[in-house]
């Protein structure tokens, strides 16, 4: 596993290195711009909106929502992602802090309207992420959301077709959201798949079977989309 150290090394080719993975639609970035282009129309919809992006790595999502009027706040593992992050919007908060012993000192007391985390979470185990997630619903606005972009799959027969095709390529050190367990923690967890390997995982404060991201949704239901919501999942322009 990649510590603080390892991602530094790592910050400068990270945007690179996402994009040949995207645009050659294979594991473990196949569909990541329409996963950040997804959230961010998500996110945009609420004016001034008050954000805070966990994991932000170089800044490629929340750096366009800084740009249209979102008071962004943000925690990474990395010092050399902060720095390249922070060139890109100055005027943010910023904090350095590993996800594991949960949010930085300055970050656990704020509420926000959407909490994000691309491609971060996965660094934690199951038992972890549960435990993160409840202490990120704690920090929501009444009507406020949590919106996870990762490598995610459906069932674990969805994850585990996955790792065979993808063989040696696999890594073995990241652990990926398997979204009908996190549903026995979280009944009202919406998912809505984007590529074979990736998707967009939504939560809020609401009980289940209110109207979500998505419209209204039954409890331990995977949302279904017409061609119209579709098209809330395109790339960032």
């Amino acid at each position: 596993m990649l510590d603080d150290k390892g991602f530094d090394l790592w910050a400068d080719g990270y945007d690179r290195t996402v994009g040949v993975s995207d645009e050659e639609n294979t594991y473990p970035f196949a569909g990541y711009k329409k996963v950040l282009g997804g959230i961010y129309q998500t996110v945009m919809e609420k004016r001034d909106a008050v954000v805070l992006d966990l994991g932000f790595g170089t800044g490629a999502l929340t750096a366009k929502l800084y740009e249209n009027g979102c008071t962004v706040y943000g925690q990474d593992f990395s010092a050399r992602m902060i720095e390249l992050a922070s060139e890109k919007m100055s005027g943010a908060h910023l904090y350095q802090g590993d996800f594991s012993k949960g949010l930085a000192e300055e970050l656990q007391n704020m509420r926000y309207d959407f909490i994000v985390a691309t491609y971060s979470l996965h660094h934690l185990d199951d038992e972890q992420k549960v435990w993160f997630l409840n202490i990120l619903l704690e920090r929501l606005n009444d009507d406020g959301k949590i919106l996870i972009g990762d490598v995610a799959f459906s069932t674990r027969e969805e994850l585990d077709r996955c790792r065979r095709e993808v063989g040696d390529e696999w890594d073995e050190d990241e652990i990926y959201f398997v979204v009908d367990e996190m549903k026995r923690a979280f009944p009202n967890l919406v998912y809505q798949p984007v590529s074979y390997c990736s998707g967009i995982l939504a939560l809020t404060r609401q009980p289940a079977g209110e109207k979500g991201i998505f419209g209204a949704v039954p409890a331990g239901r995977t949302v279904c989309l017409s061609e119209e919501e579709k098209g809330r999942i395109h790339g960032l322009v």
